[in-house]
């Protein structure tokens, strides 16, 4: 009779690409410590797979439809609090960066160079340690410096999960009614939540919110 191998990390892979899964998964499922467990097109298809896989570590992209990385990466630590998040991006970008961080992941890989960084990364975030590219621990130690310079600690969060997932999908064309019907609410409580955001972030109109979505990383030009 054979045992379960515990040390097998167990990973949840979630990419819109096909190809890209594809080839994160053949550098994952080539090592003898590591394999890919479930695979997701969007965040909120992970945050589902979550739930019915026996996962430990979430290896997420940043920029997907429906629900961004962020936003999974948010949703998995609150579900399921002892599952690693890896941010694996082709943004080298130190808003993303930040937000990463904030959003509870344990390292932040560039797409460029997942064949050199992402097992090491993997292997990392299993262990407790981040794992940074060079460009992010440089942002890290300049974002760092600047507040102690002058003396300021970066703002909260300025929107709700909630309202977040309203401007997304705003951002992304869908309706009212539509959105009403991805998230389970009503249409007056769509409204509501969208003039809270307009509110918030002192905007005028969906053009204006989806040029802020752009800018903050939640979806793609």
């Amino acid at each position: 009779m054979t045992t379960p191998d515990t040390s097998l990390i167990r990973i949840l892979l979630a990419d819109d690409h096909a190809l890209v899964r594809r080839g994160v998964r053949l550098i994952l499922d080539g090592e003898p410590d590591l394999q890919v467990v479930a695979e997701a097109g969007d965040g909120a298809e992970a945050v589902e797979l979550a739930r019915t896989h026996e996962v430990d570590l979430a290896v997420l992209d940043i920029a997907m439809p429906r629900m961004t990385g962020l936003q999974a990466a948010r949703e998995l630590a609150a579900l399921k609090p002892g599952v690693r998040v890896l941010m694996l991006t082709m943004h080298d970008n130190e808003q993303y960066f930040f937000q990463a961080l904030k959003a509870g992941a344990s390292g932040y890989v560039l797409k460029s160079v997942a064949d050199r960084d992402l097992v090491a990364a993997c292997r990392a975030a299993m262990r407790d340690e981040p794992f940074l590219y060079p460009g992010a621990v440089t942002a890290l130690i300049r974002n760092y410096l600047d507040r102690v310079r002058h003396g300021e600690e970066p703002p909260g969060q300025v929107l709700s999960a909630r309202e977040e997932e309203v401007l997304k999908l705003v951002a992304e064309g869908h309706s009212s009614k539509e959105i009403a019907e991805m998230l389970f609410i009503s249409i007056k409580t769509v409204h509501r939540h969208r003039a809270n955001v307009l509110h918030k972030l002192g905007l005028r109109d969906r053009l204006e919110l989806t040029r802020y979505a752009i800018r903050v990383g939640l979806i793609e030009a």
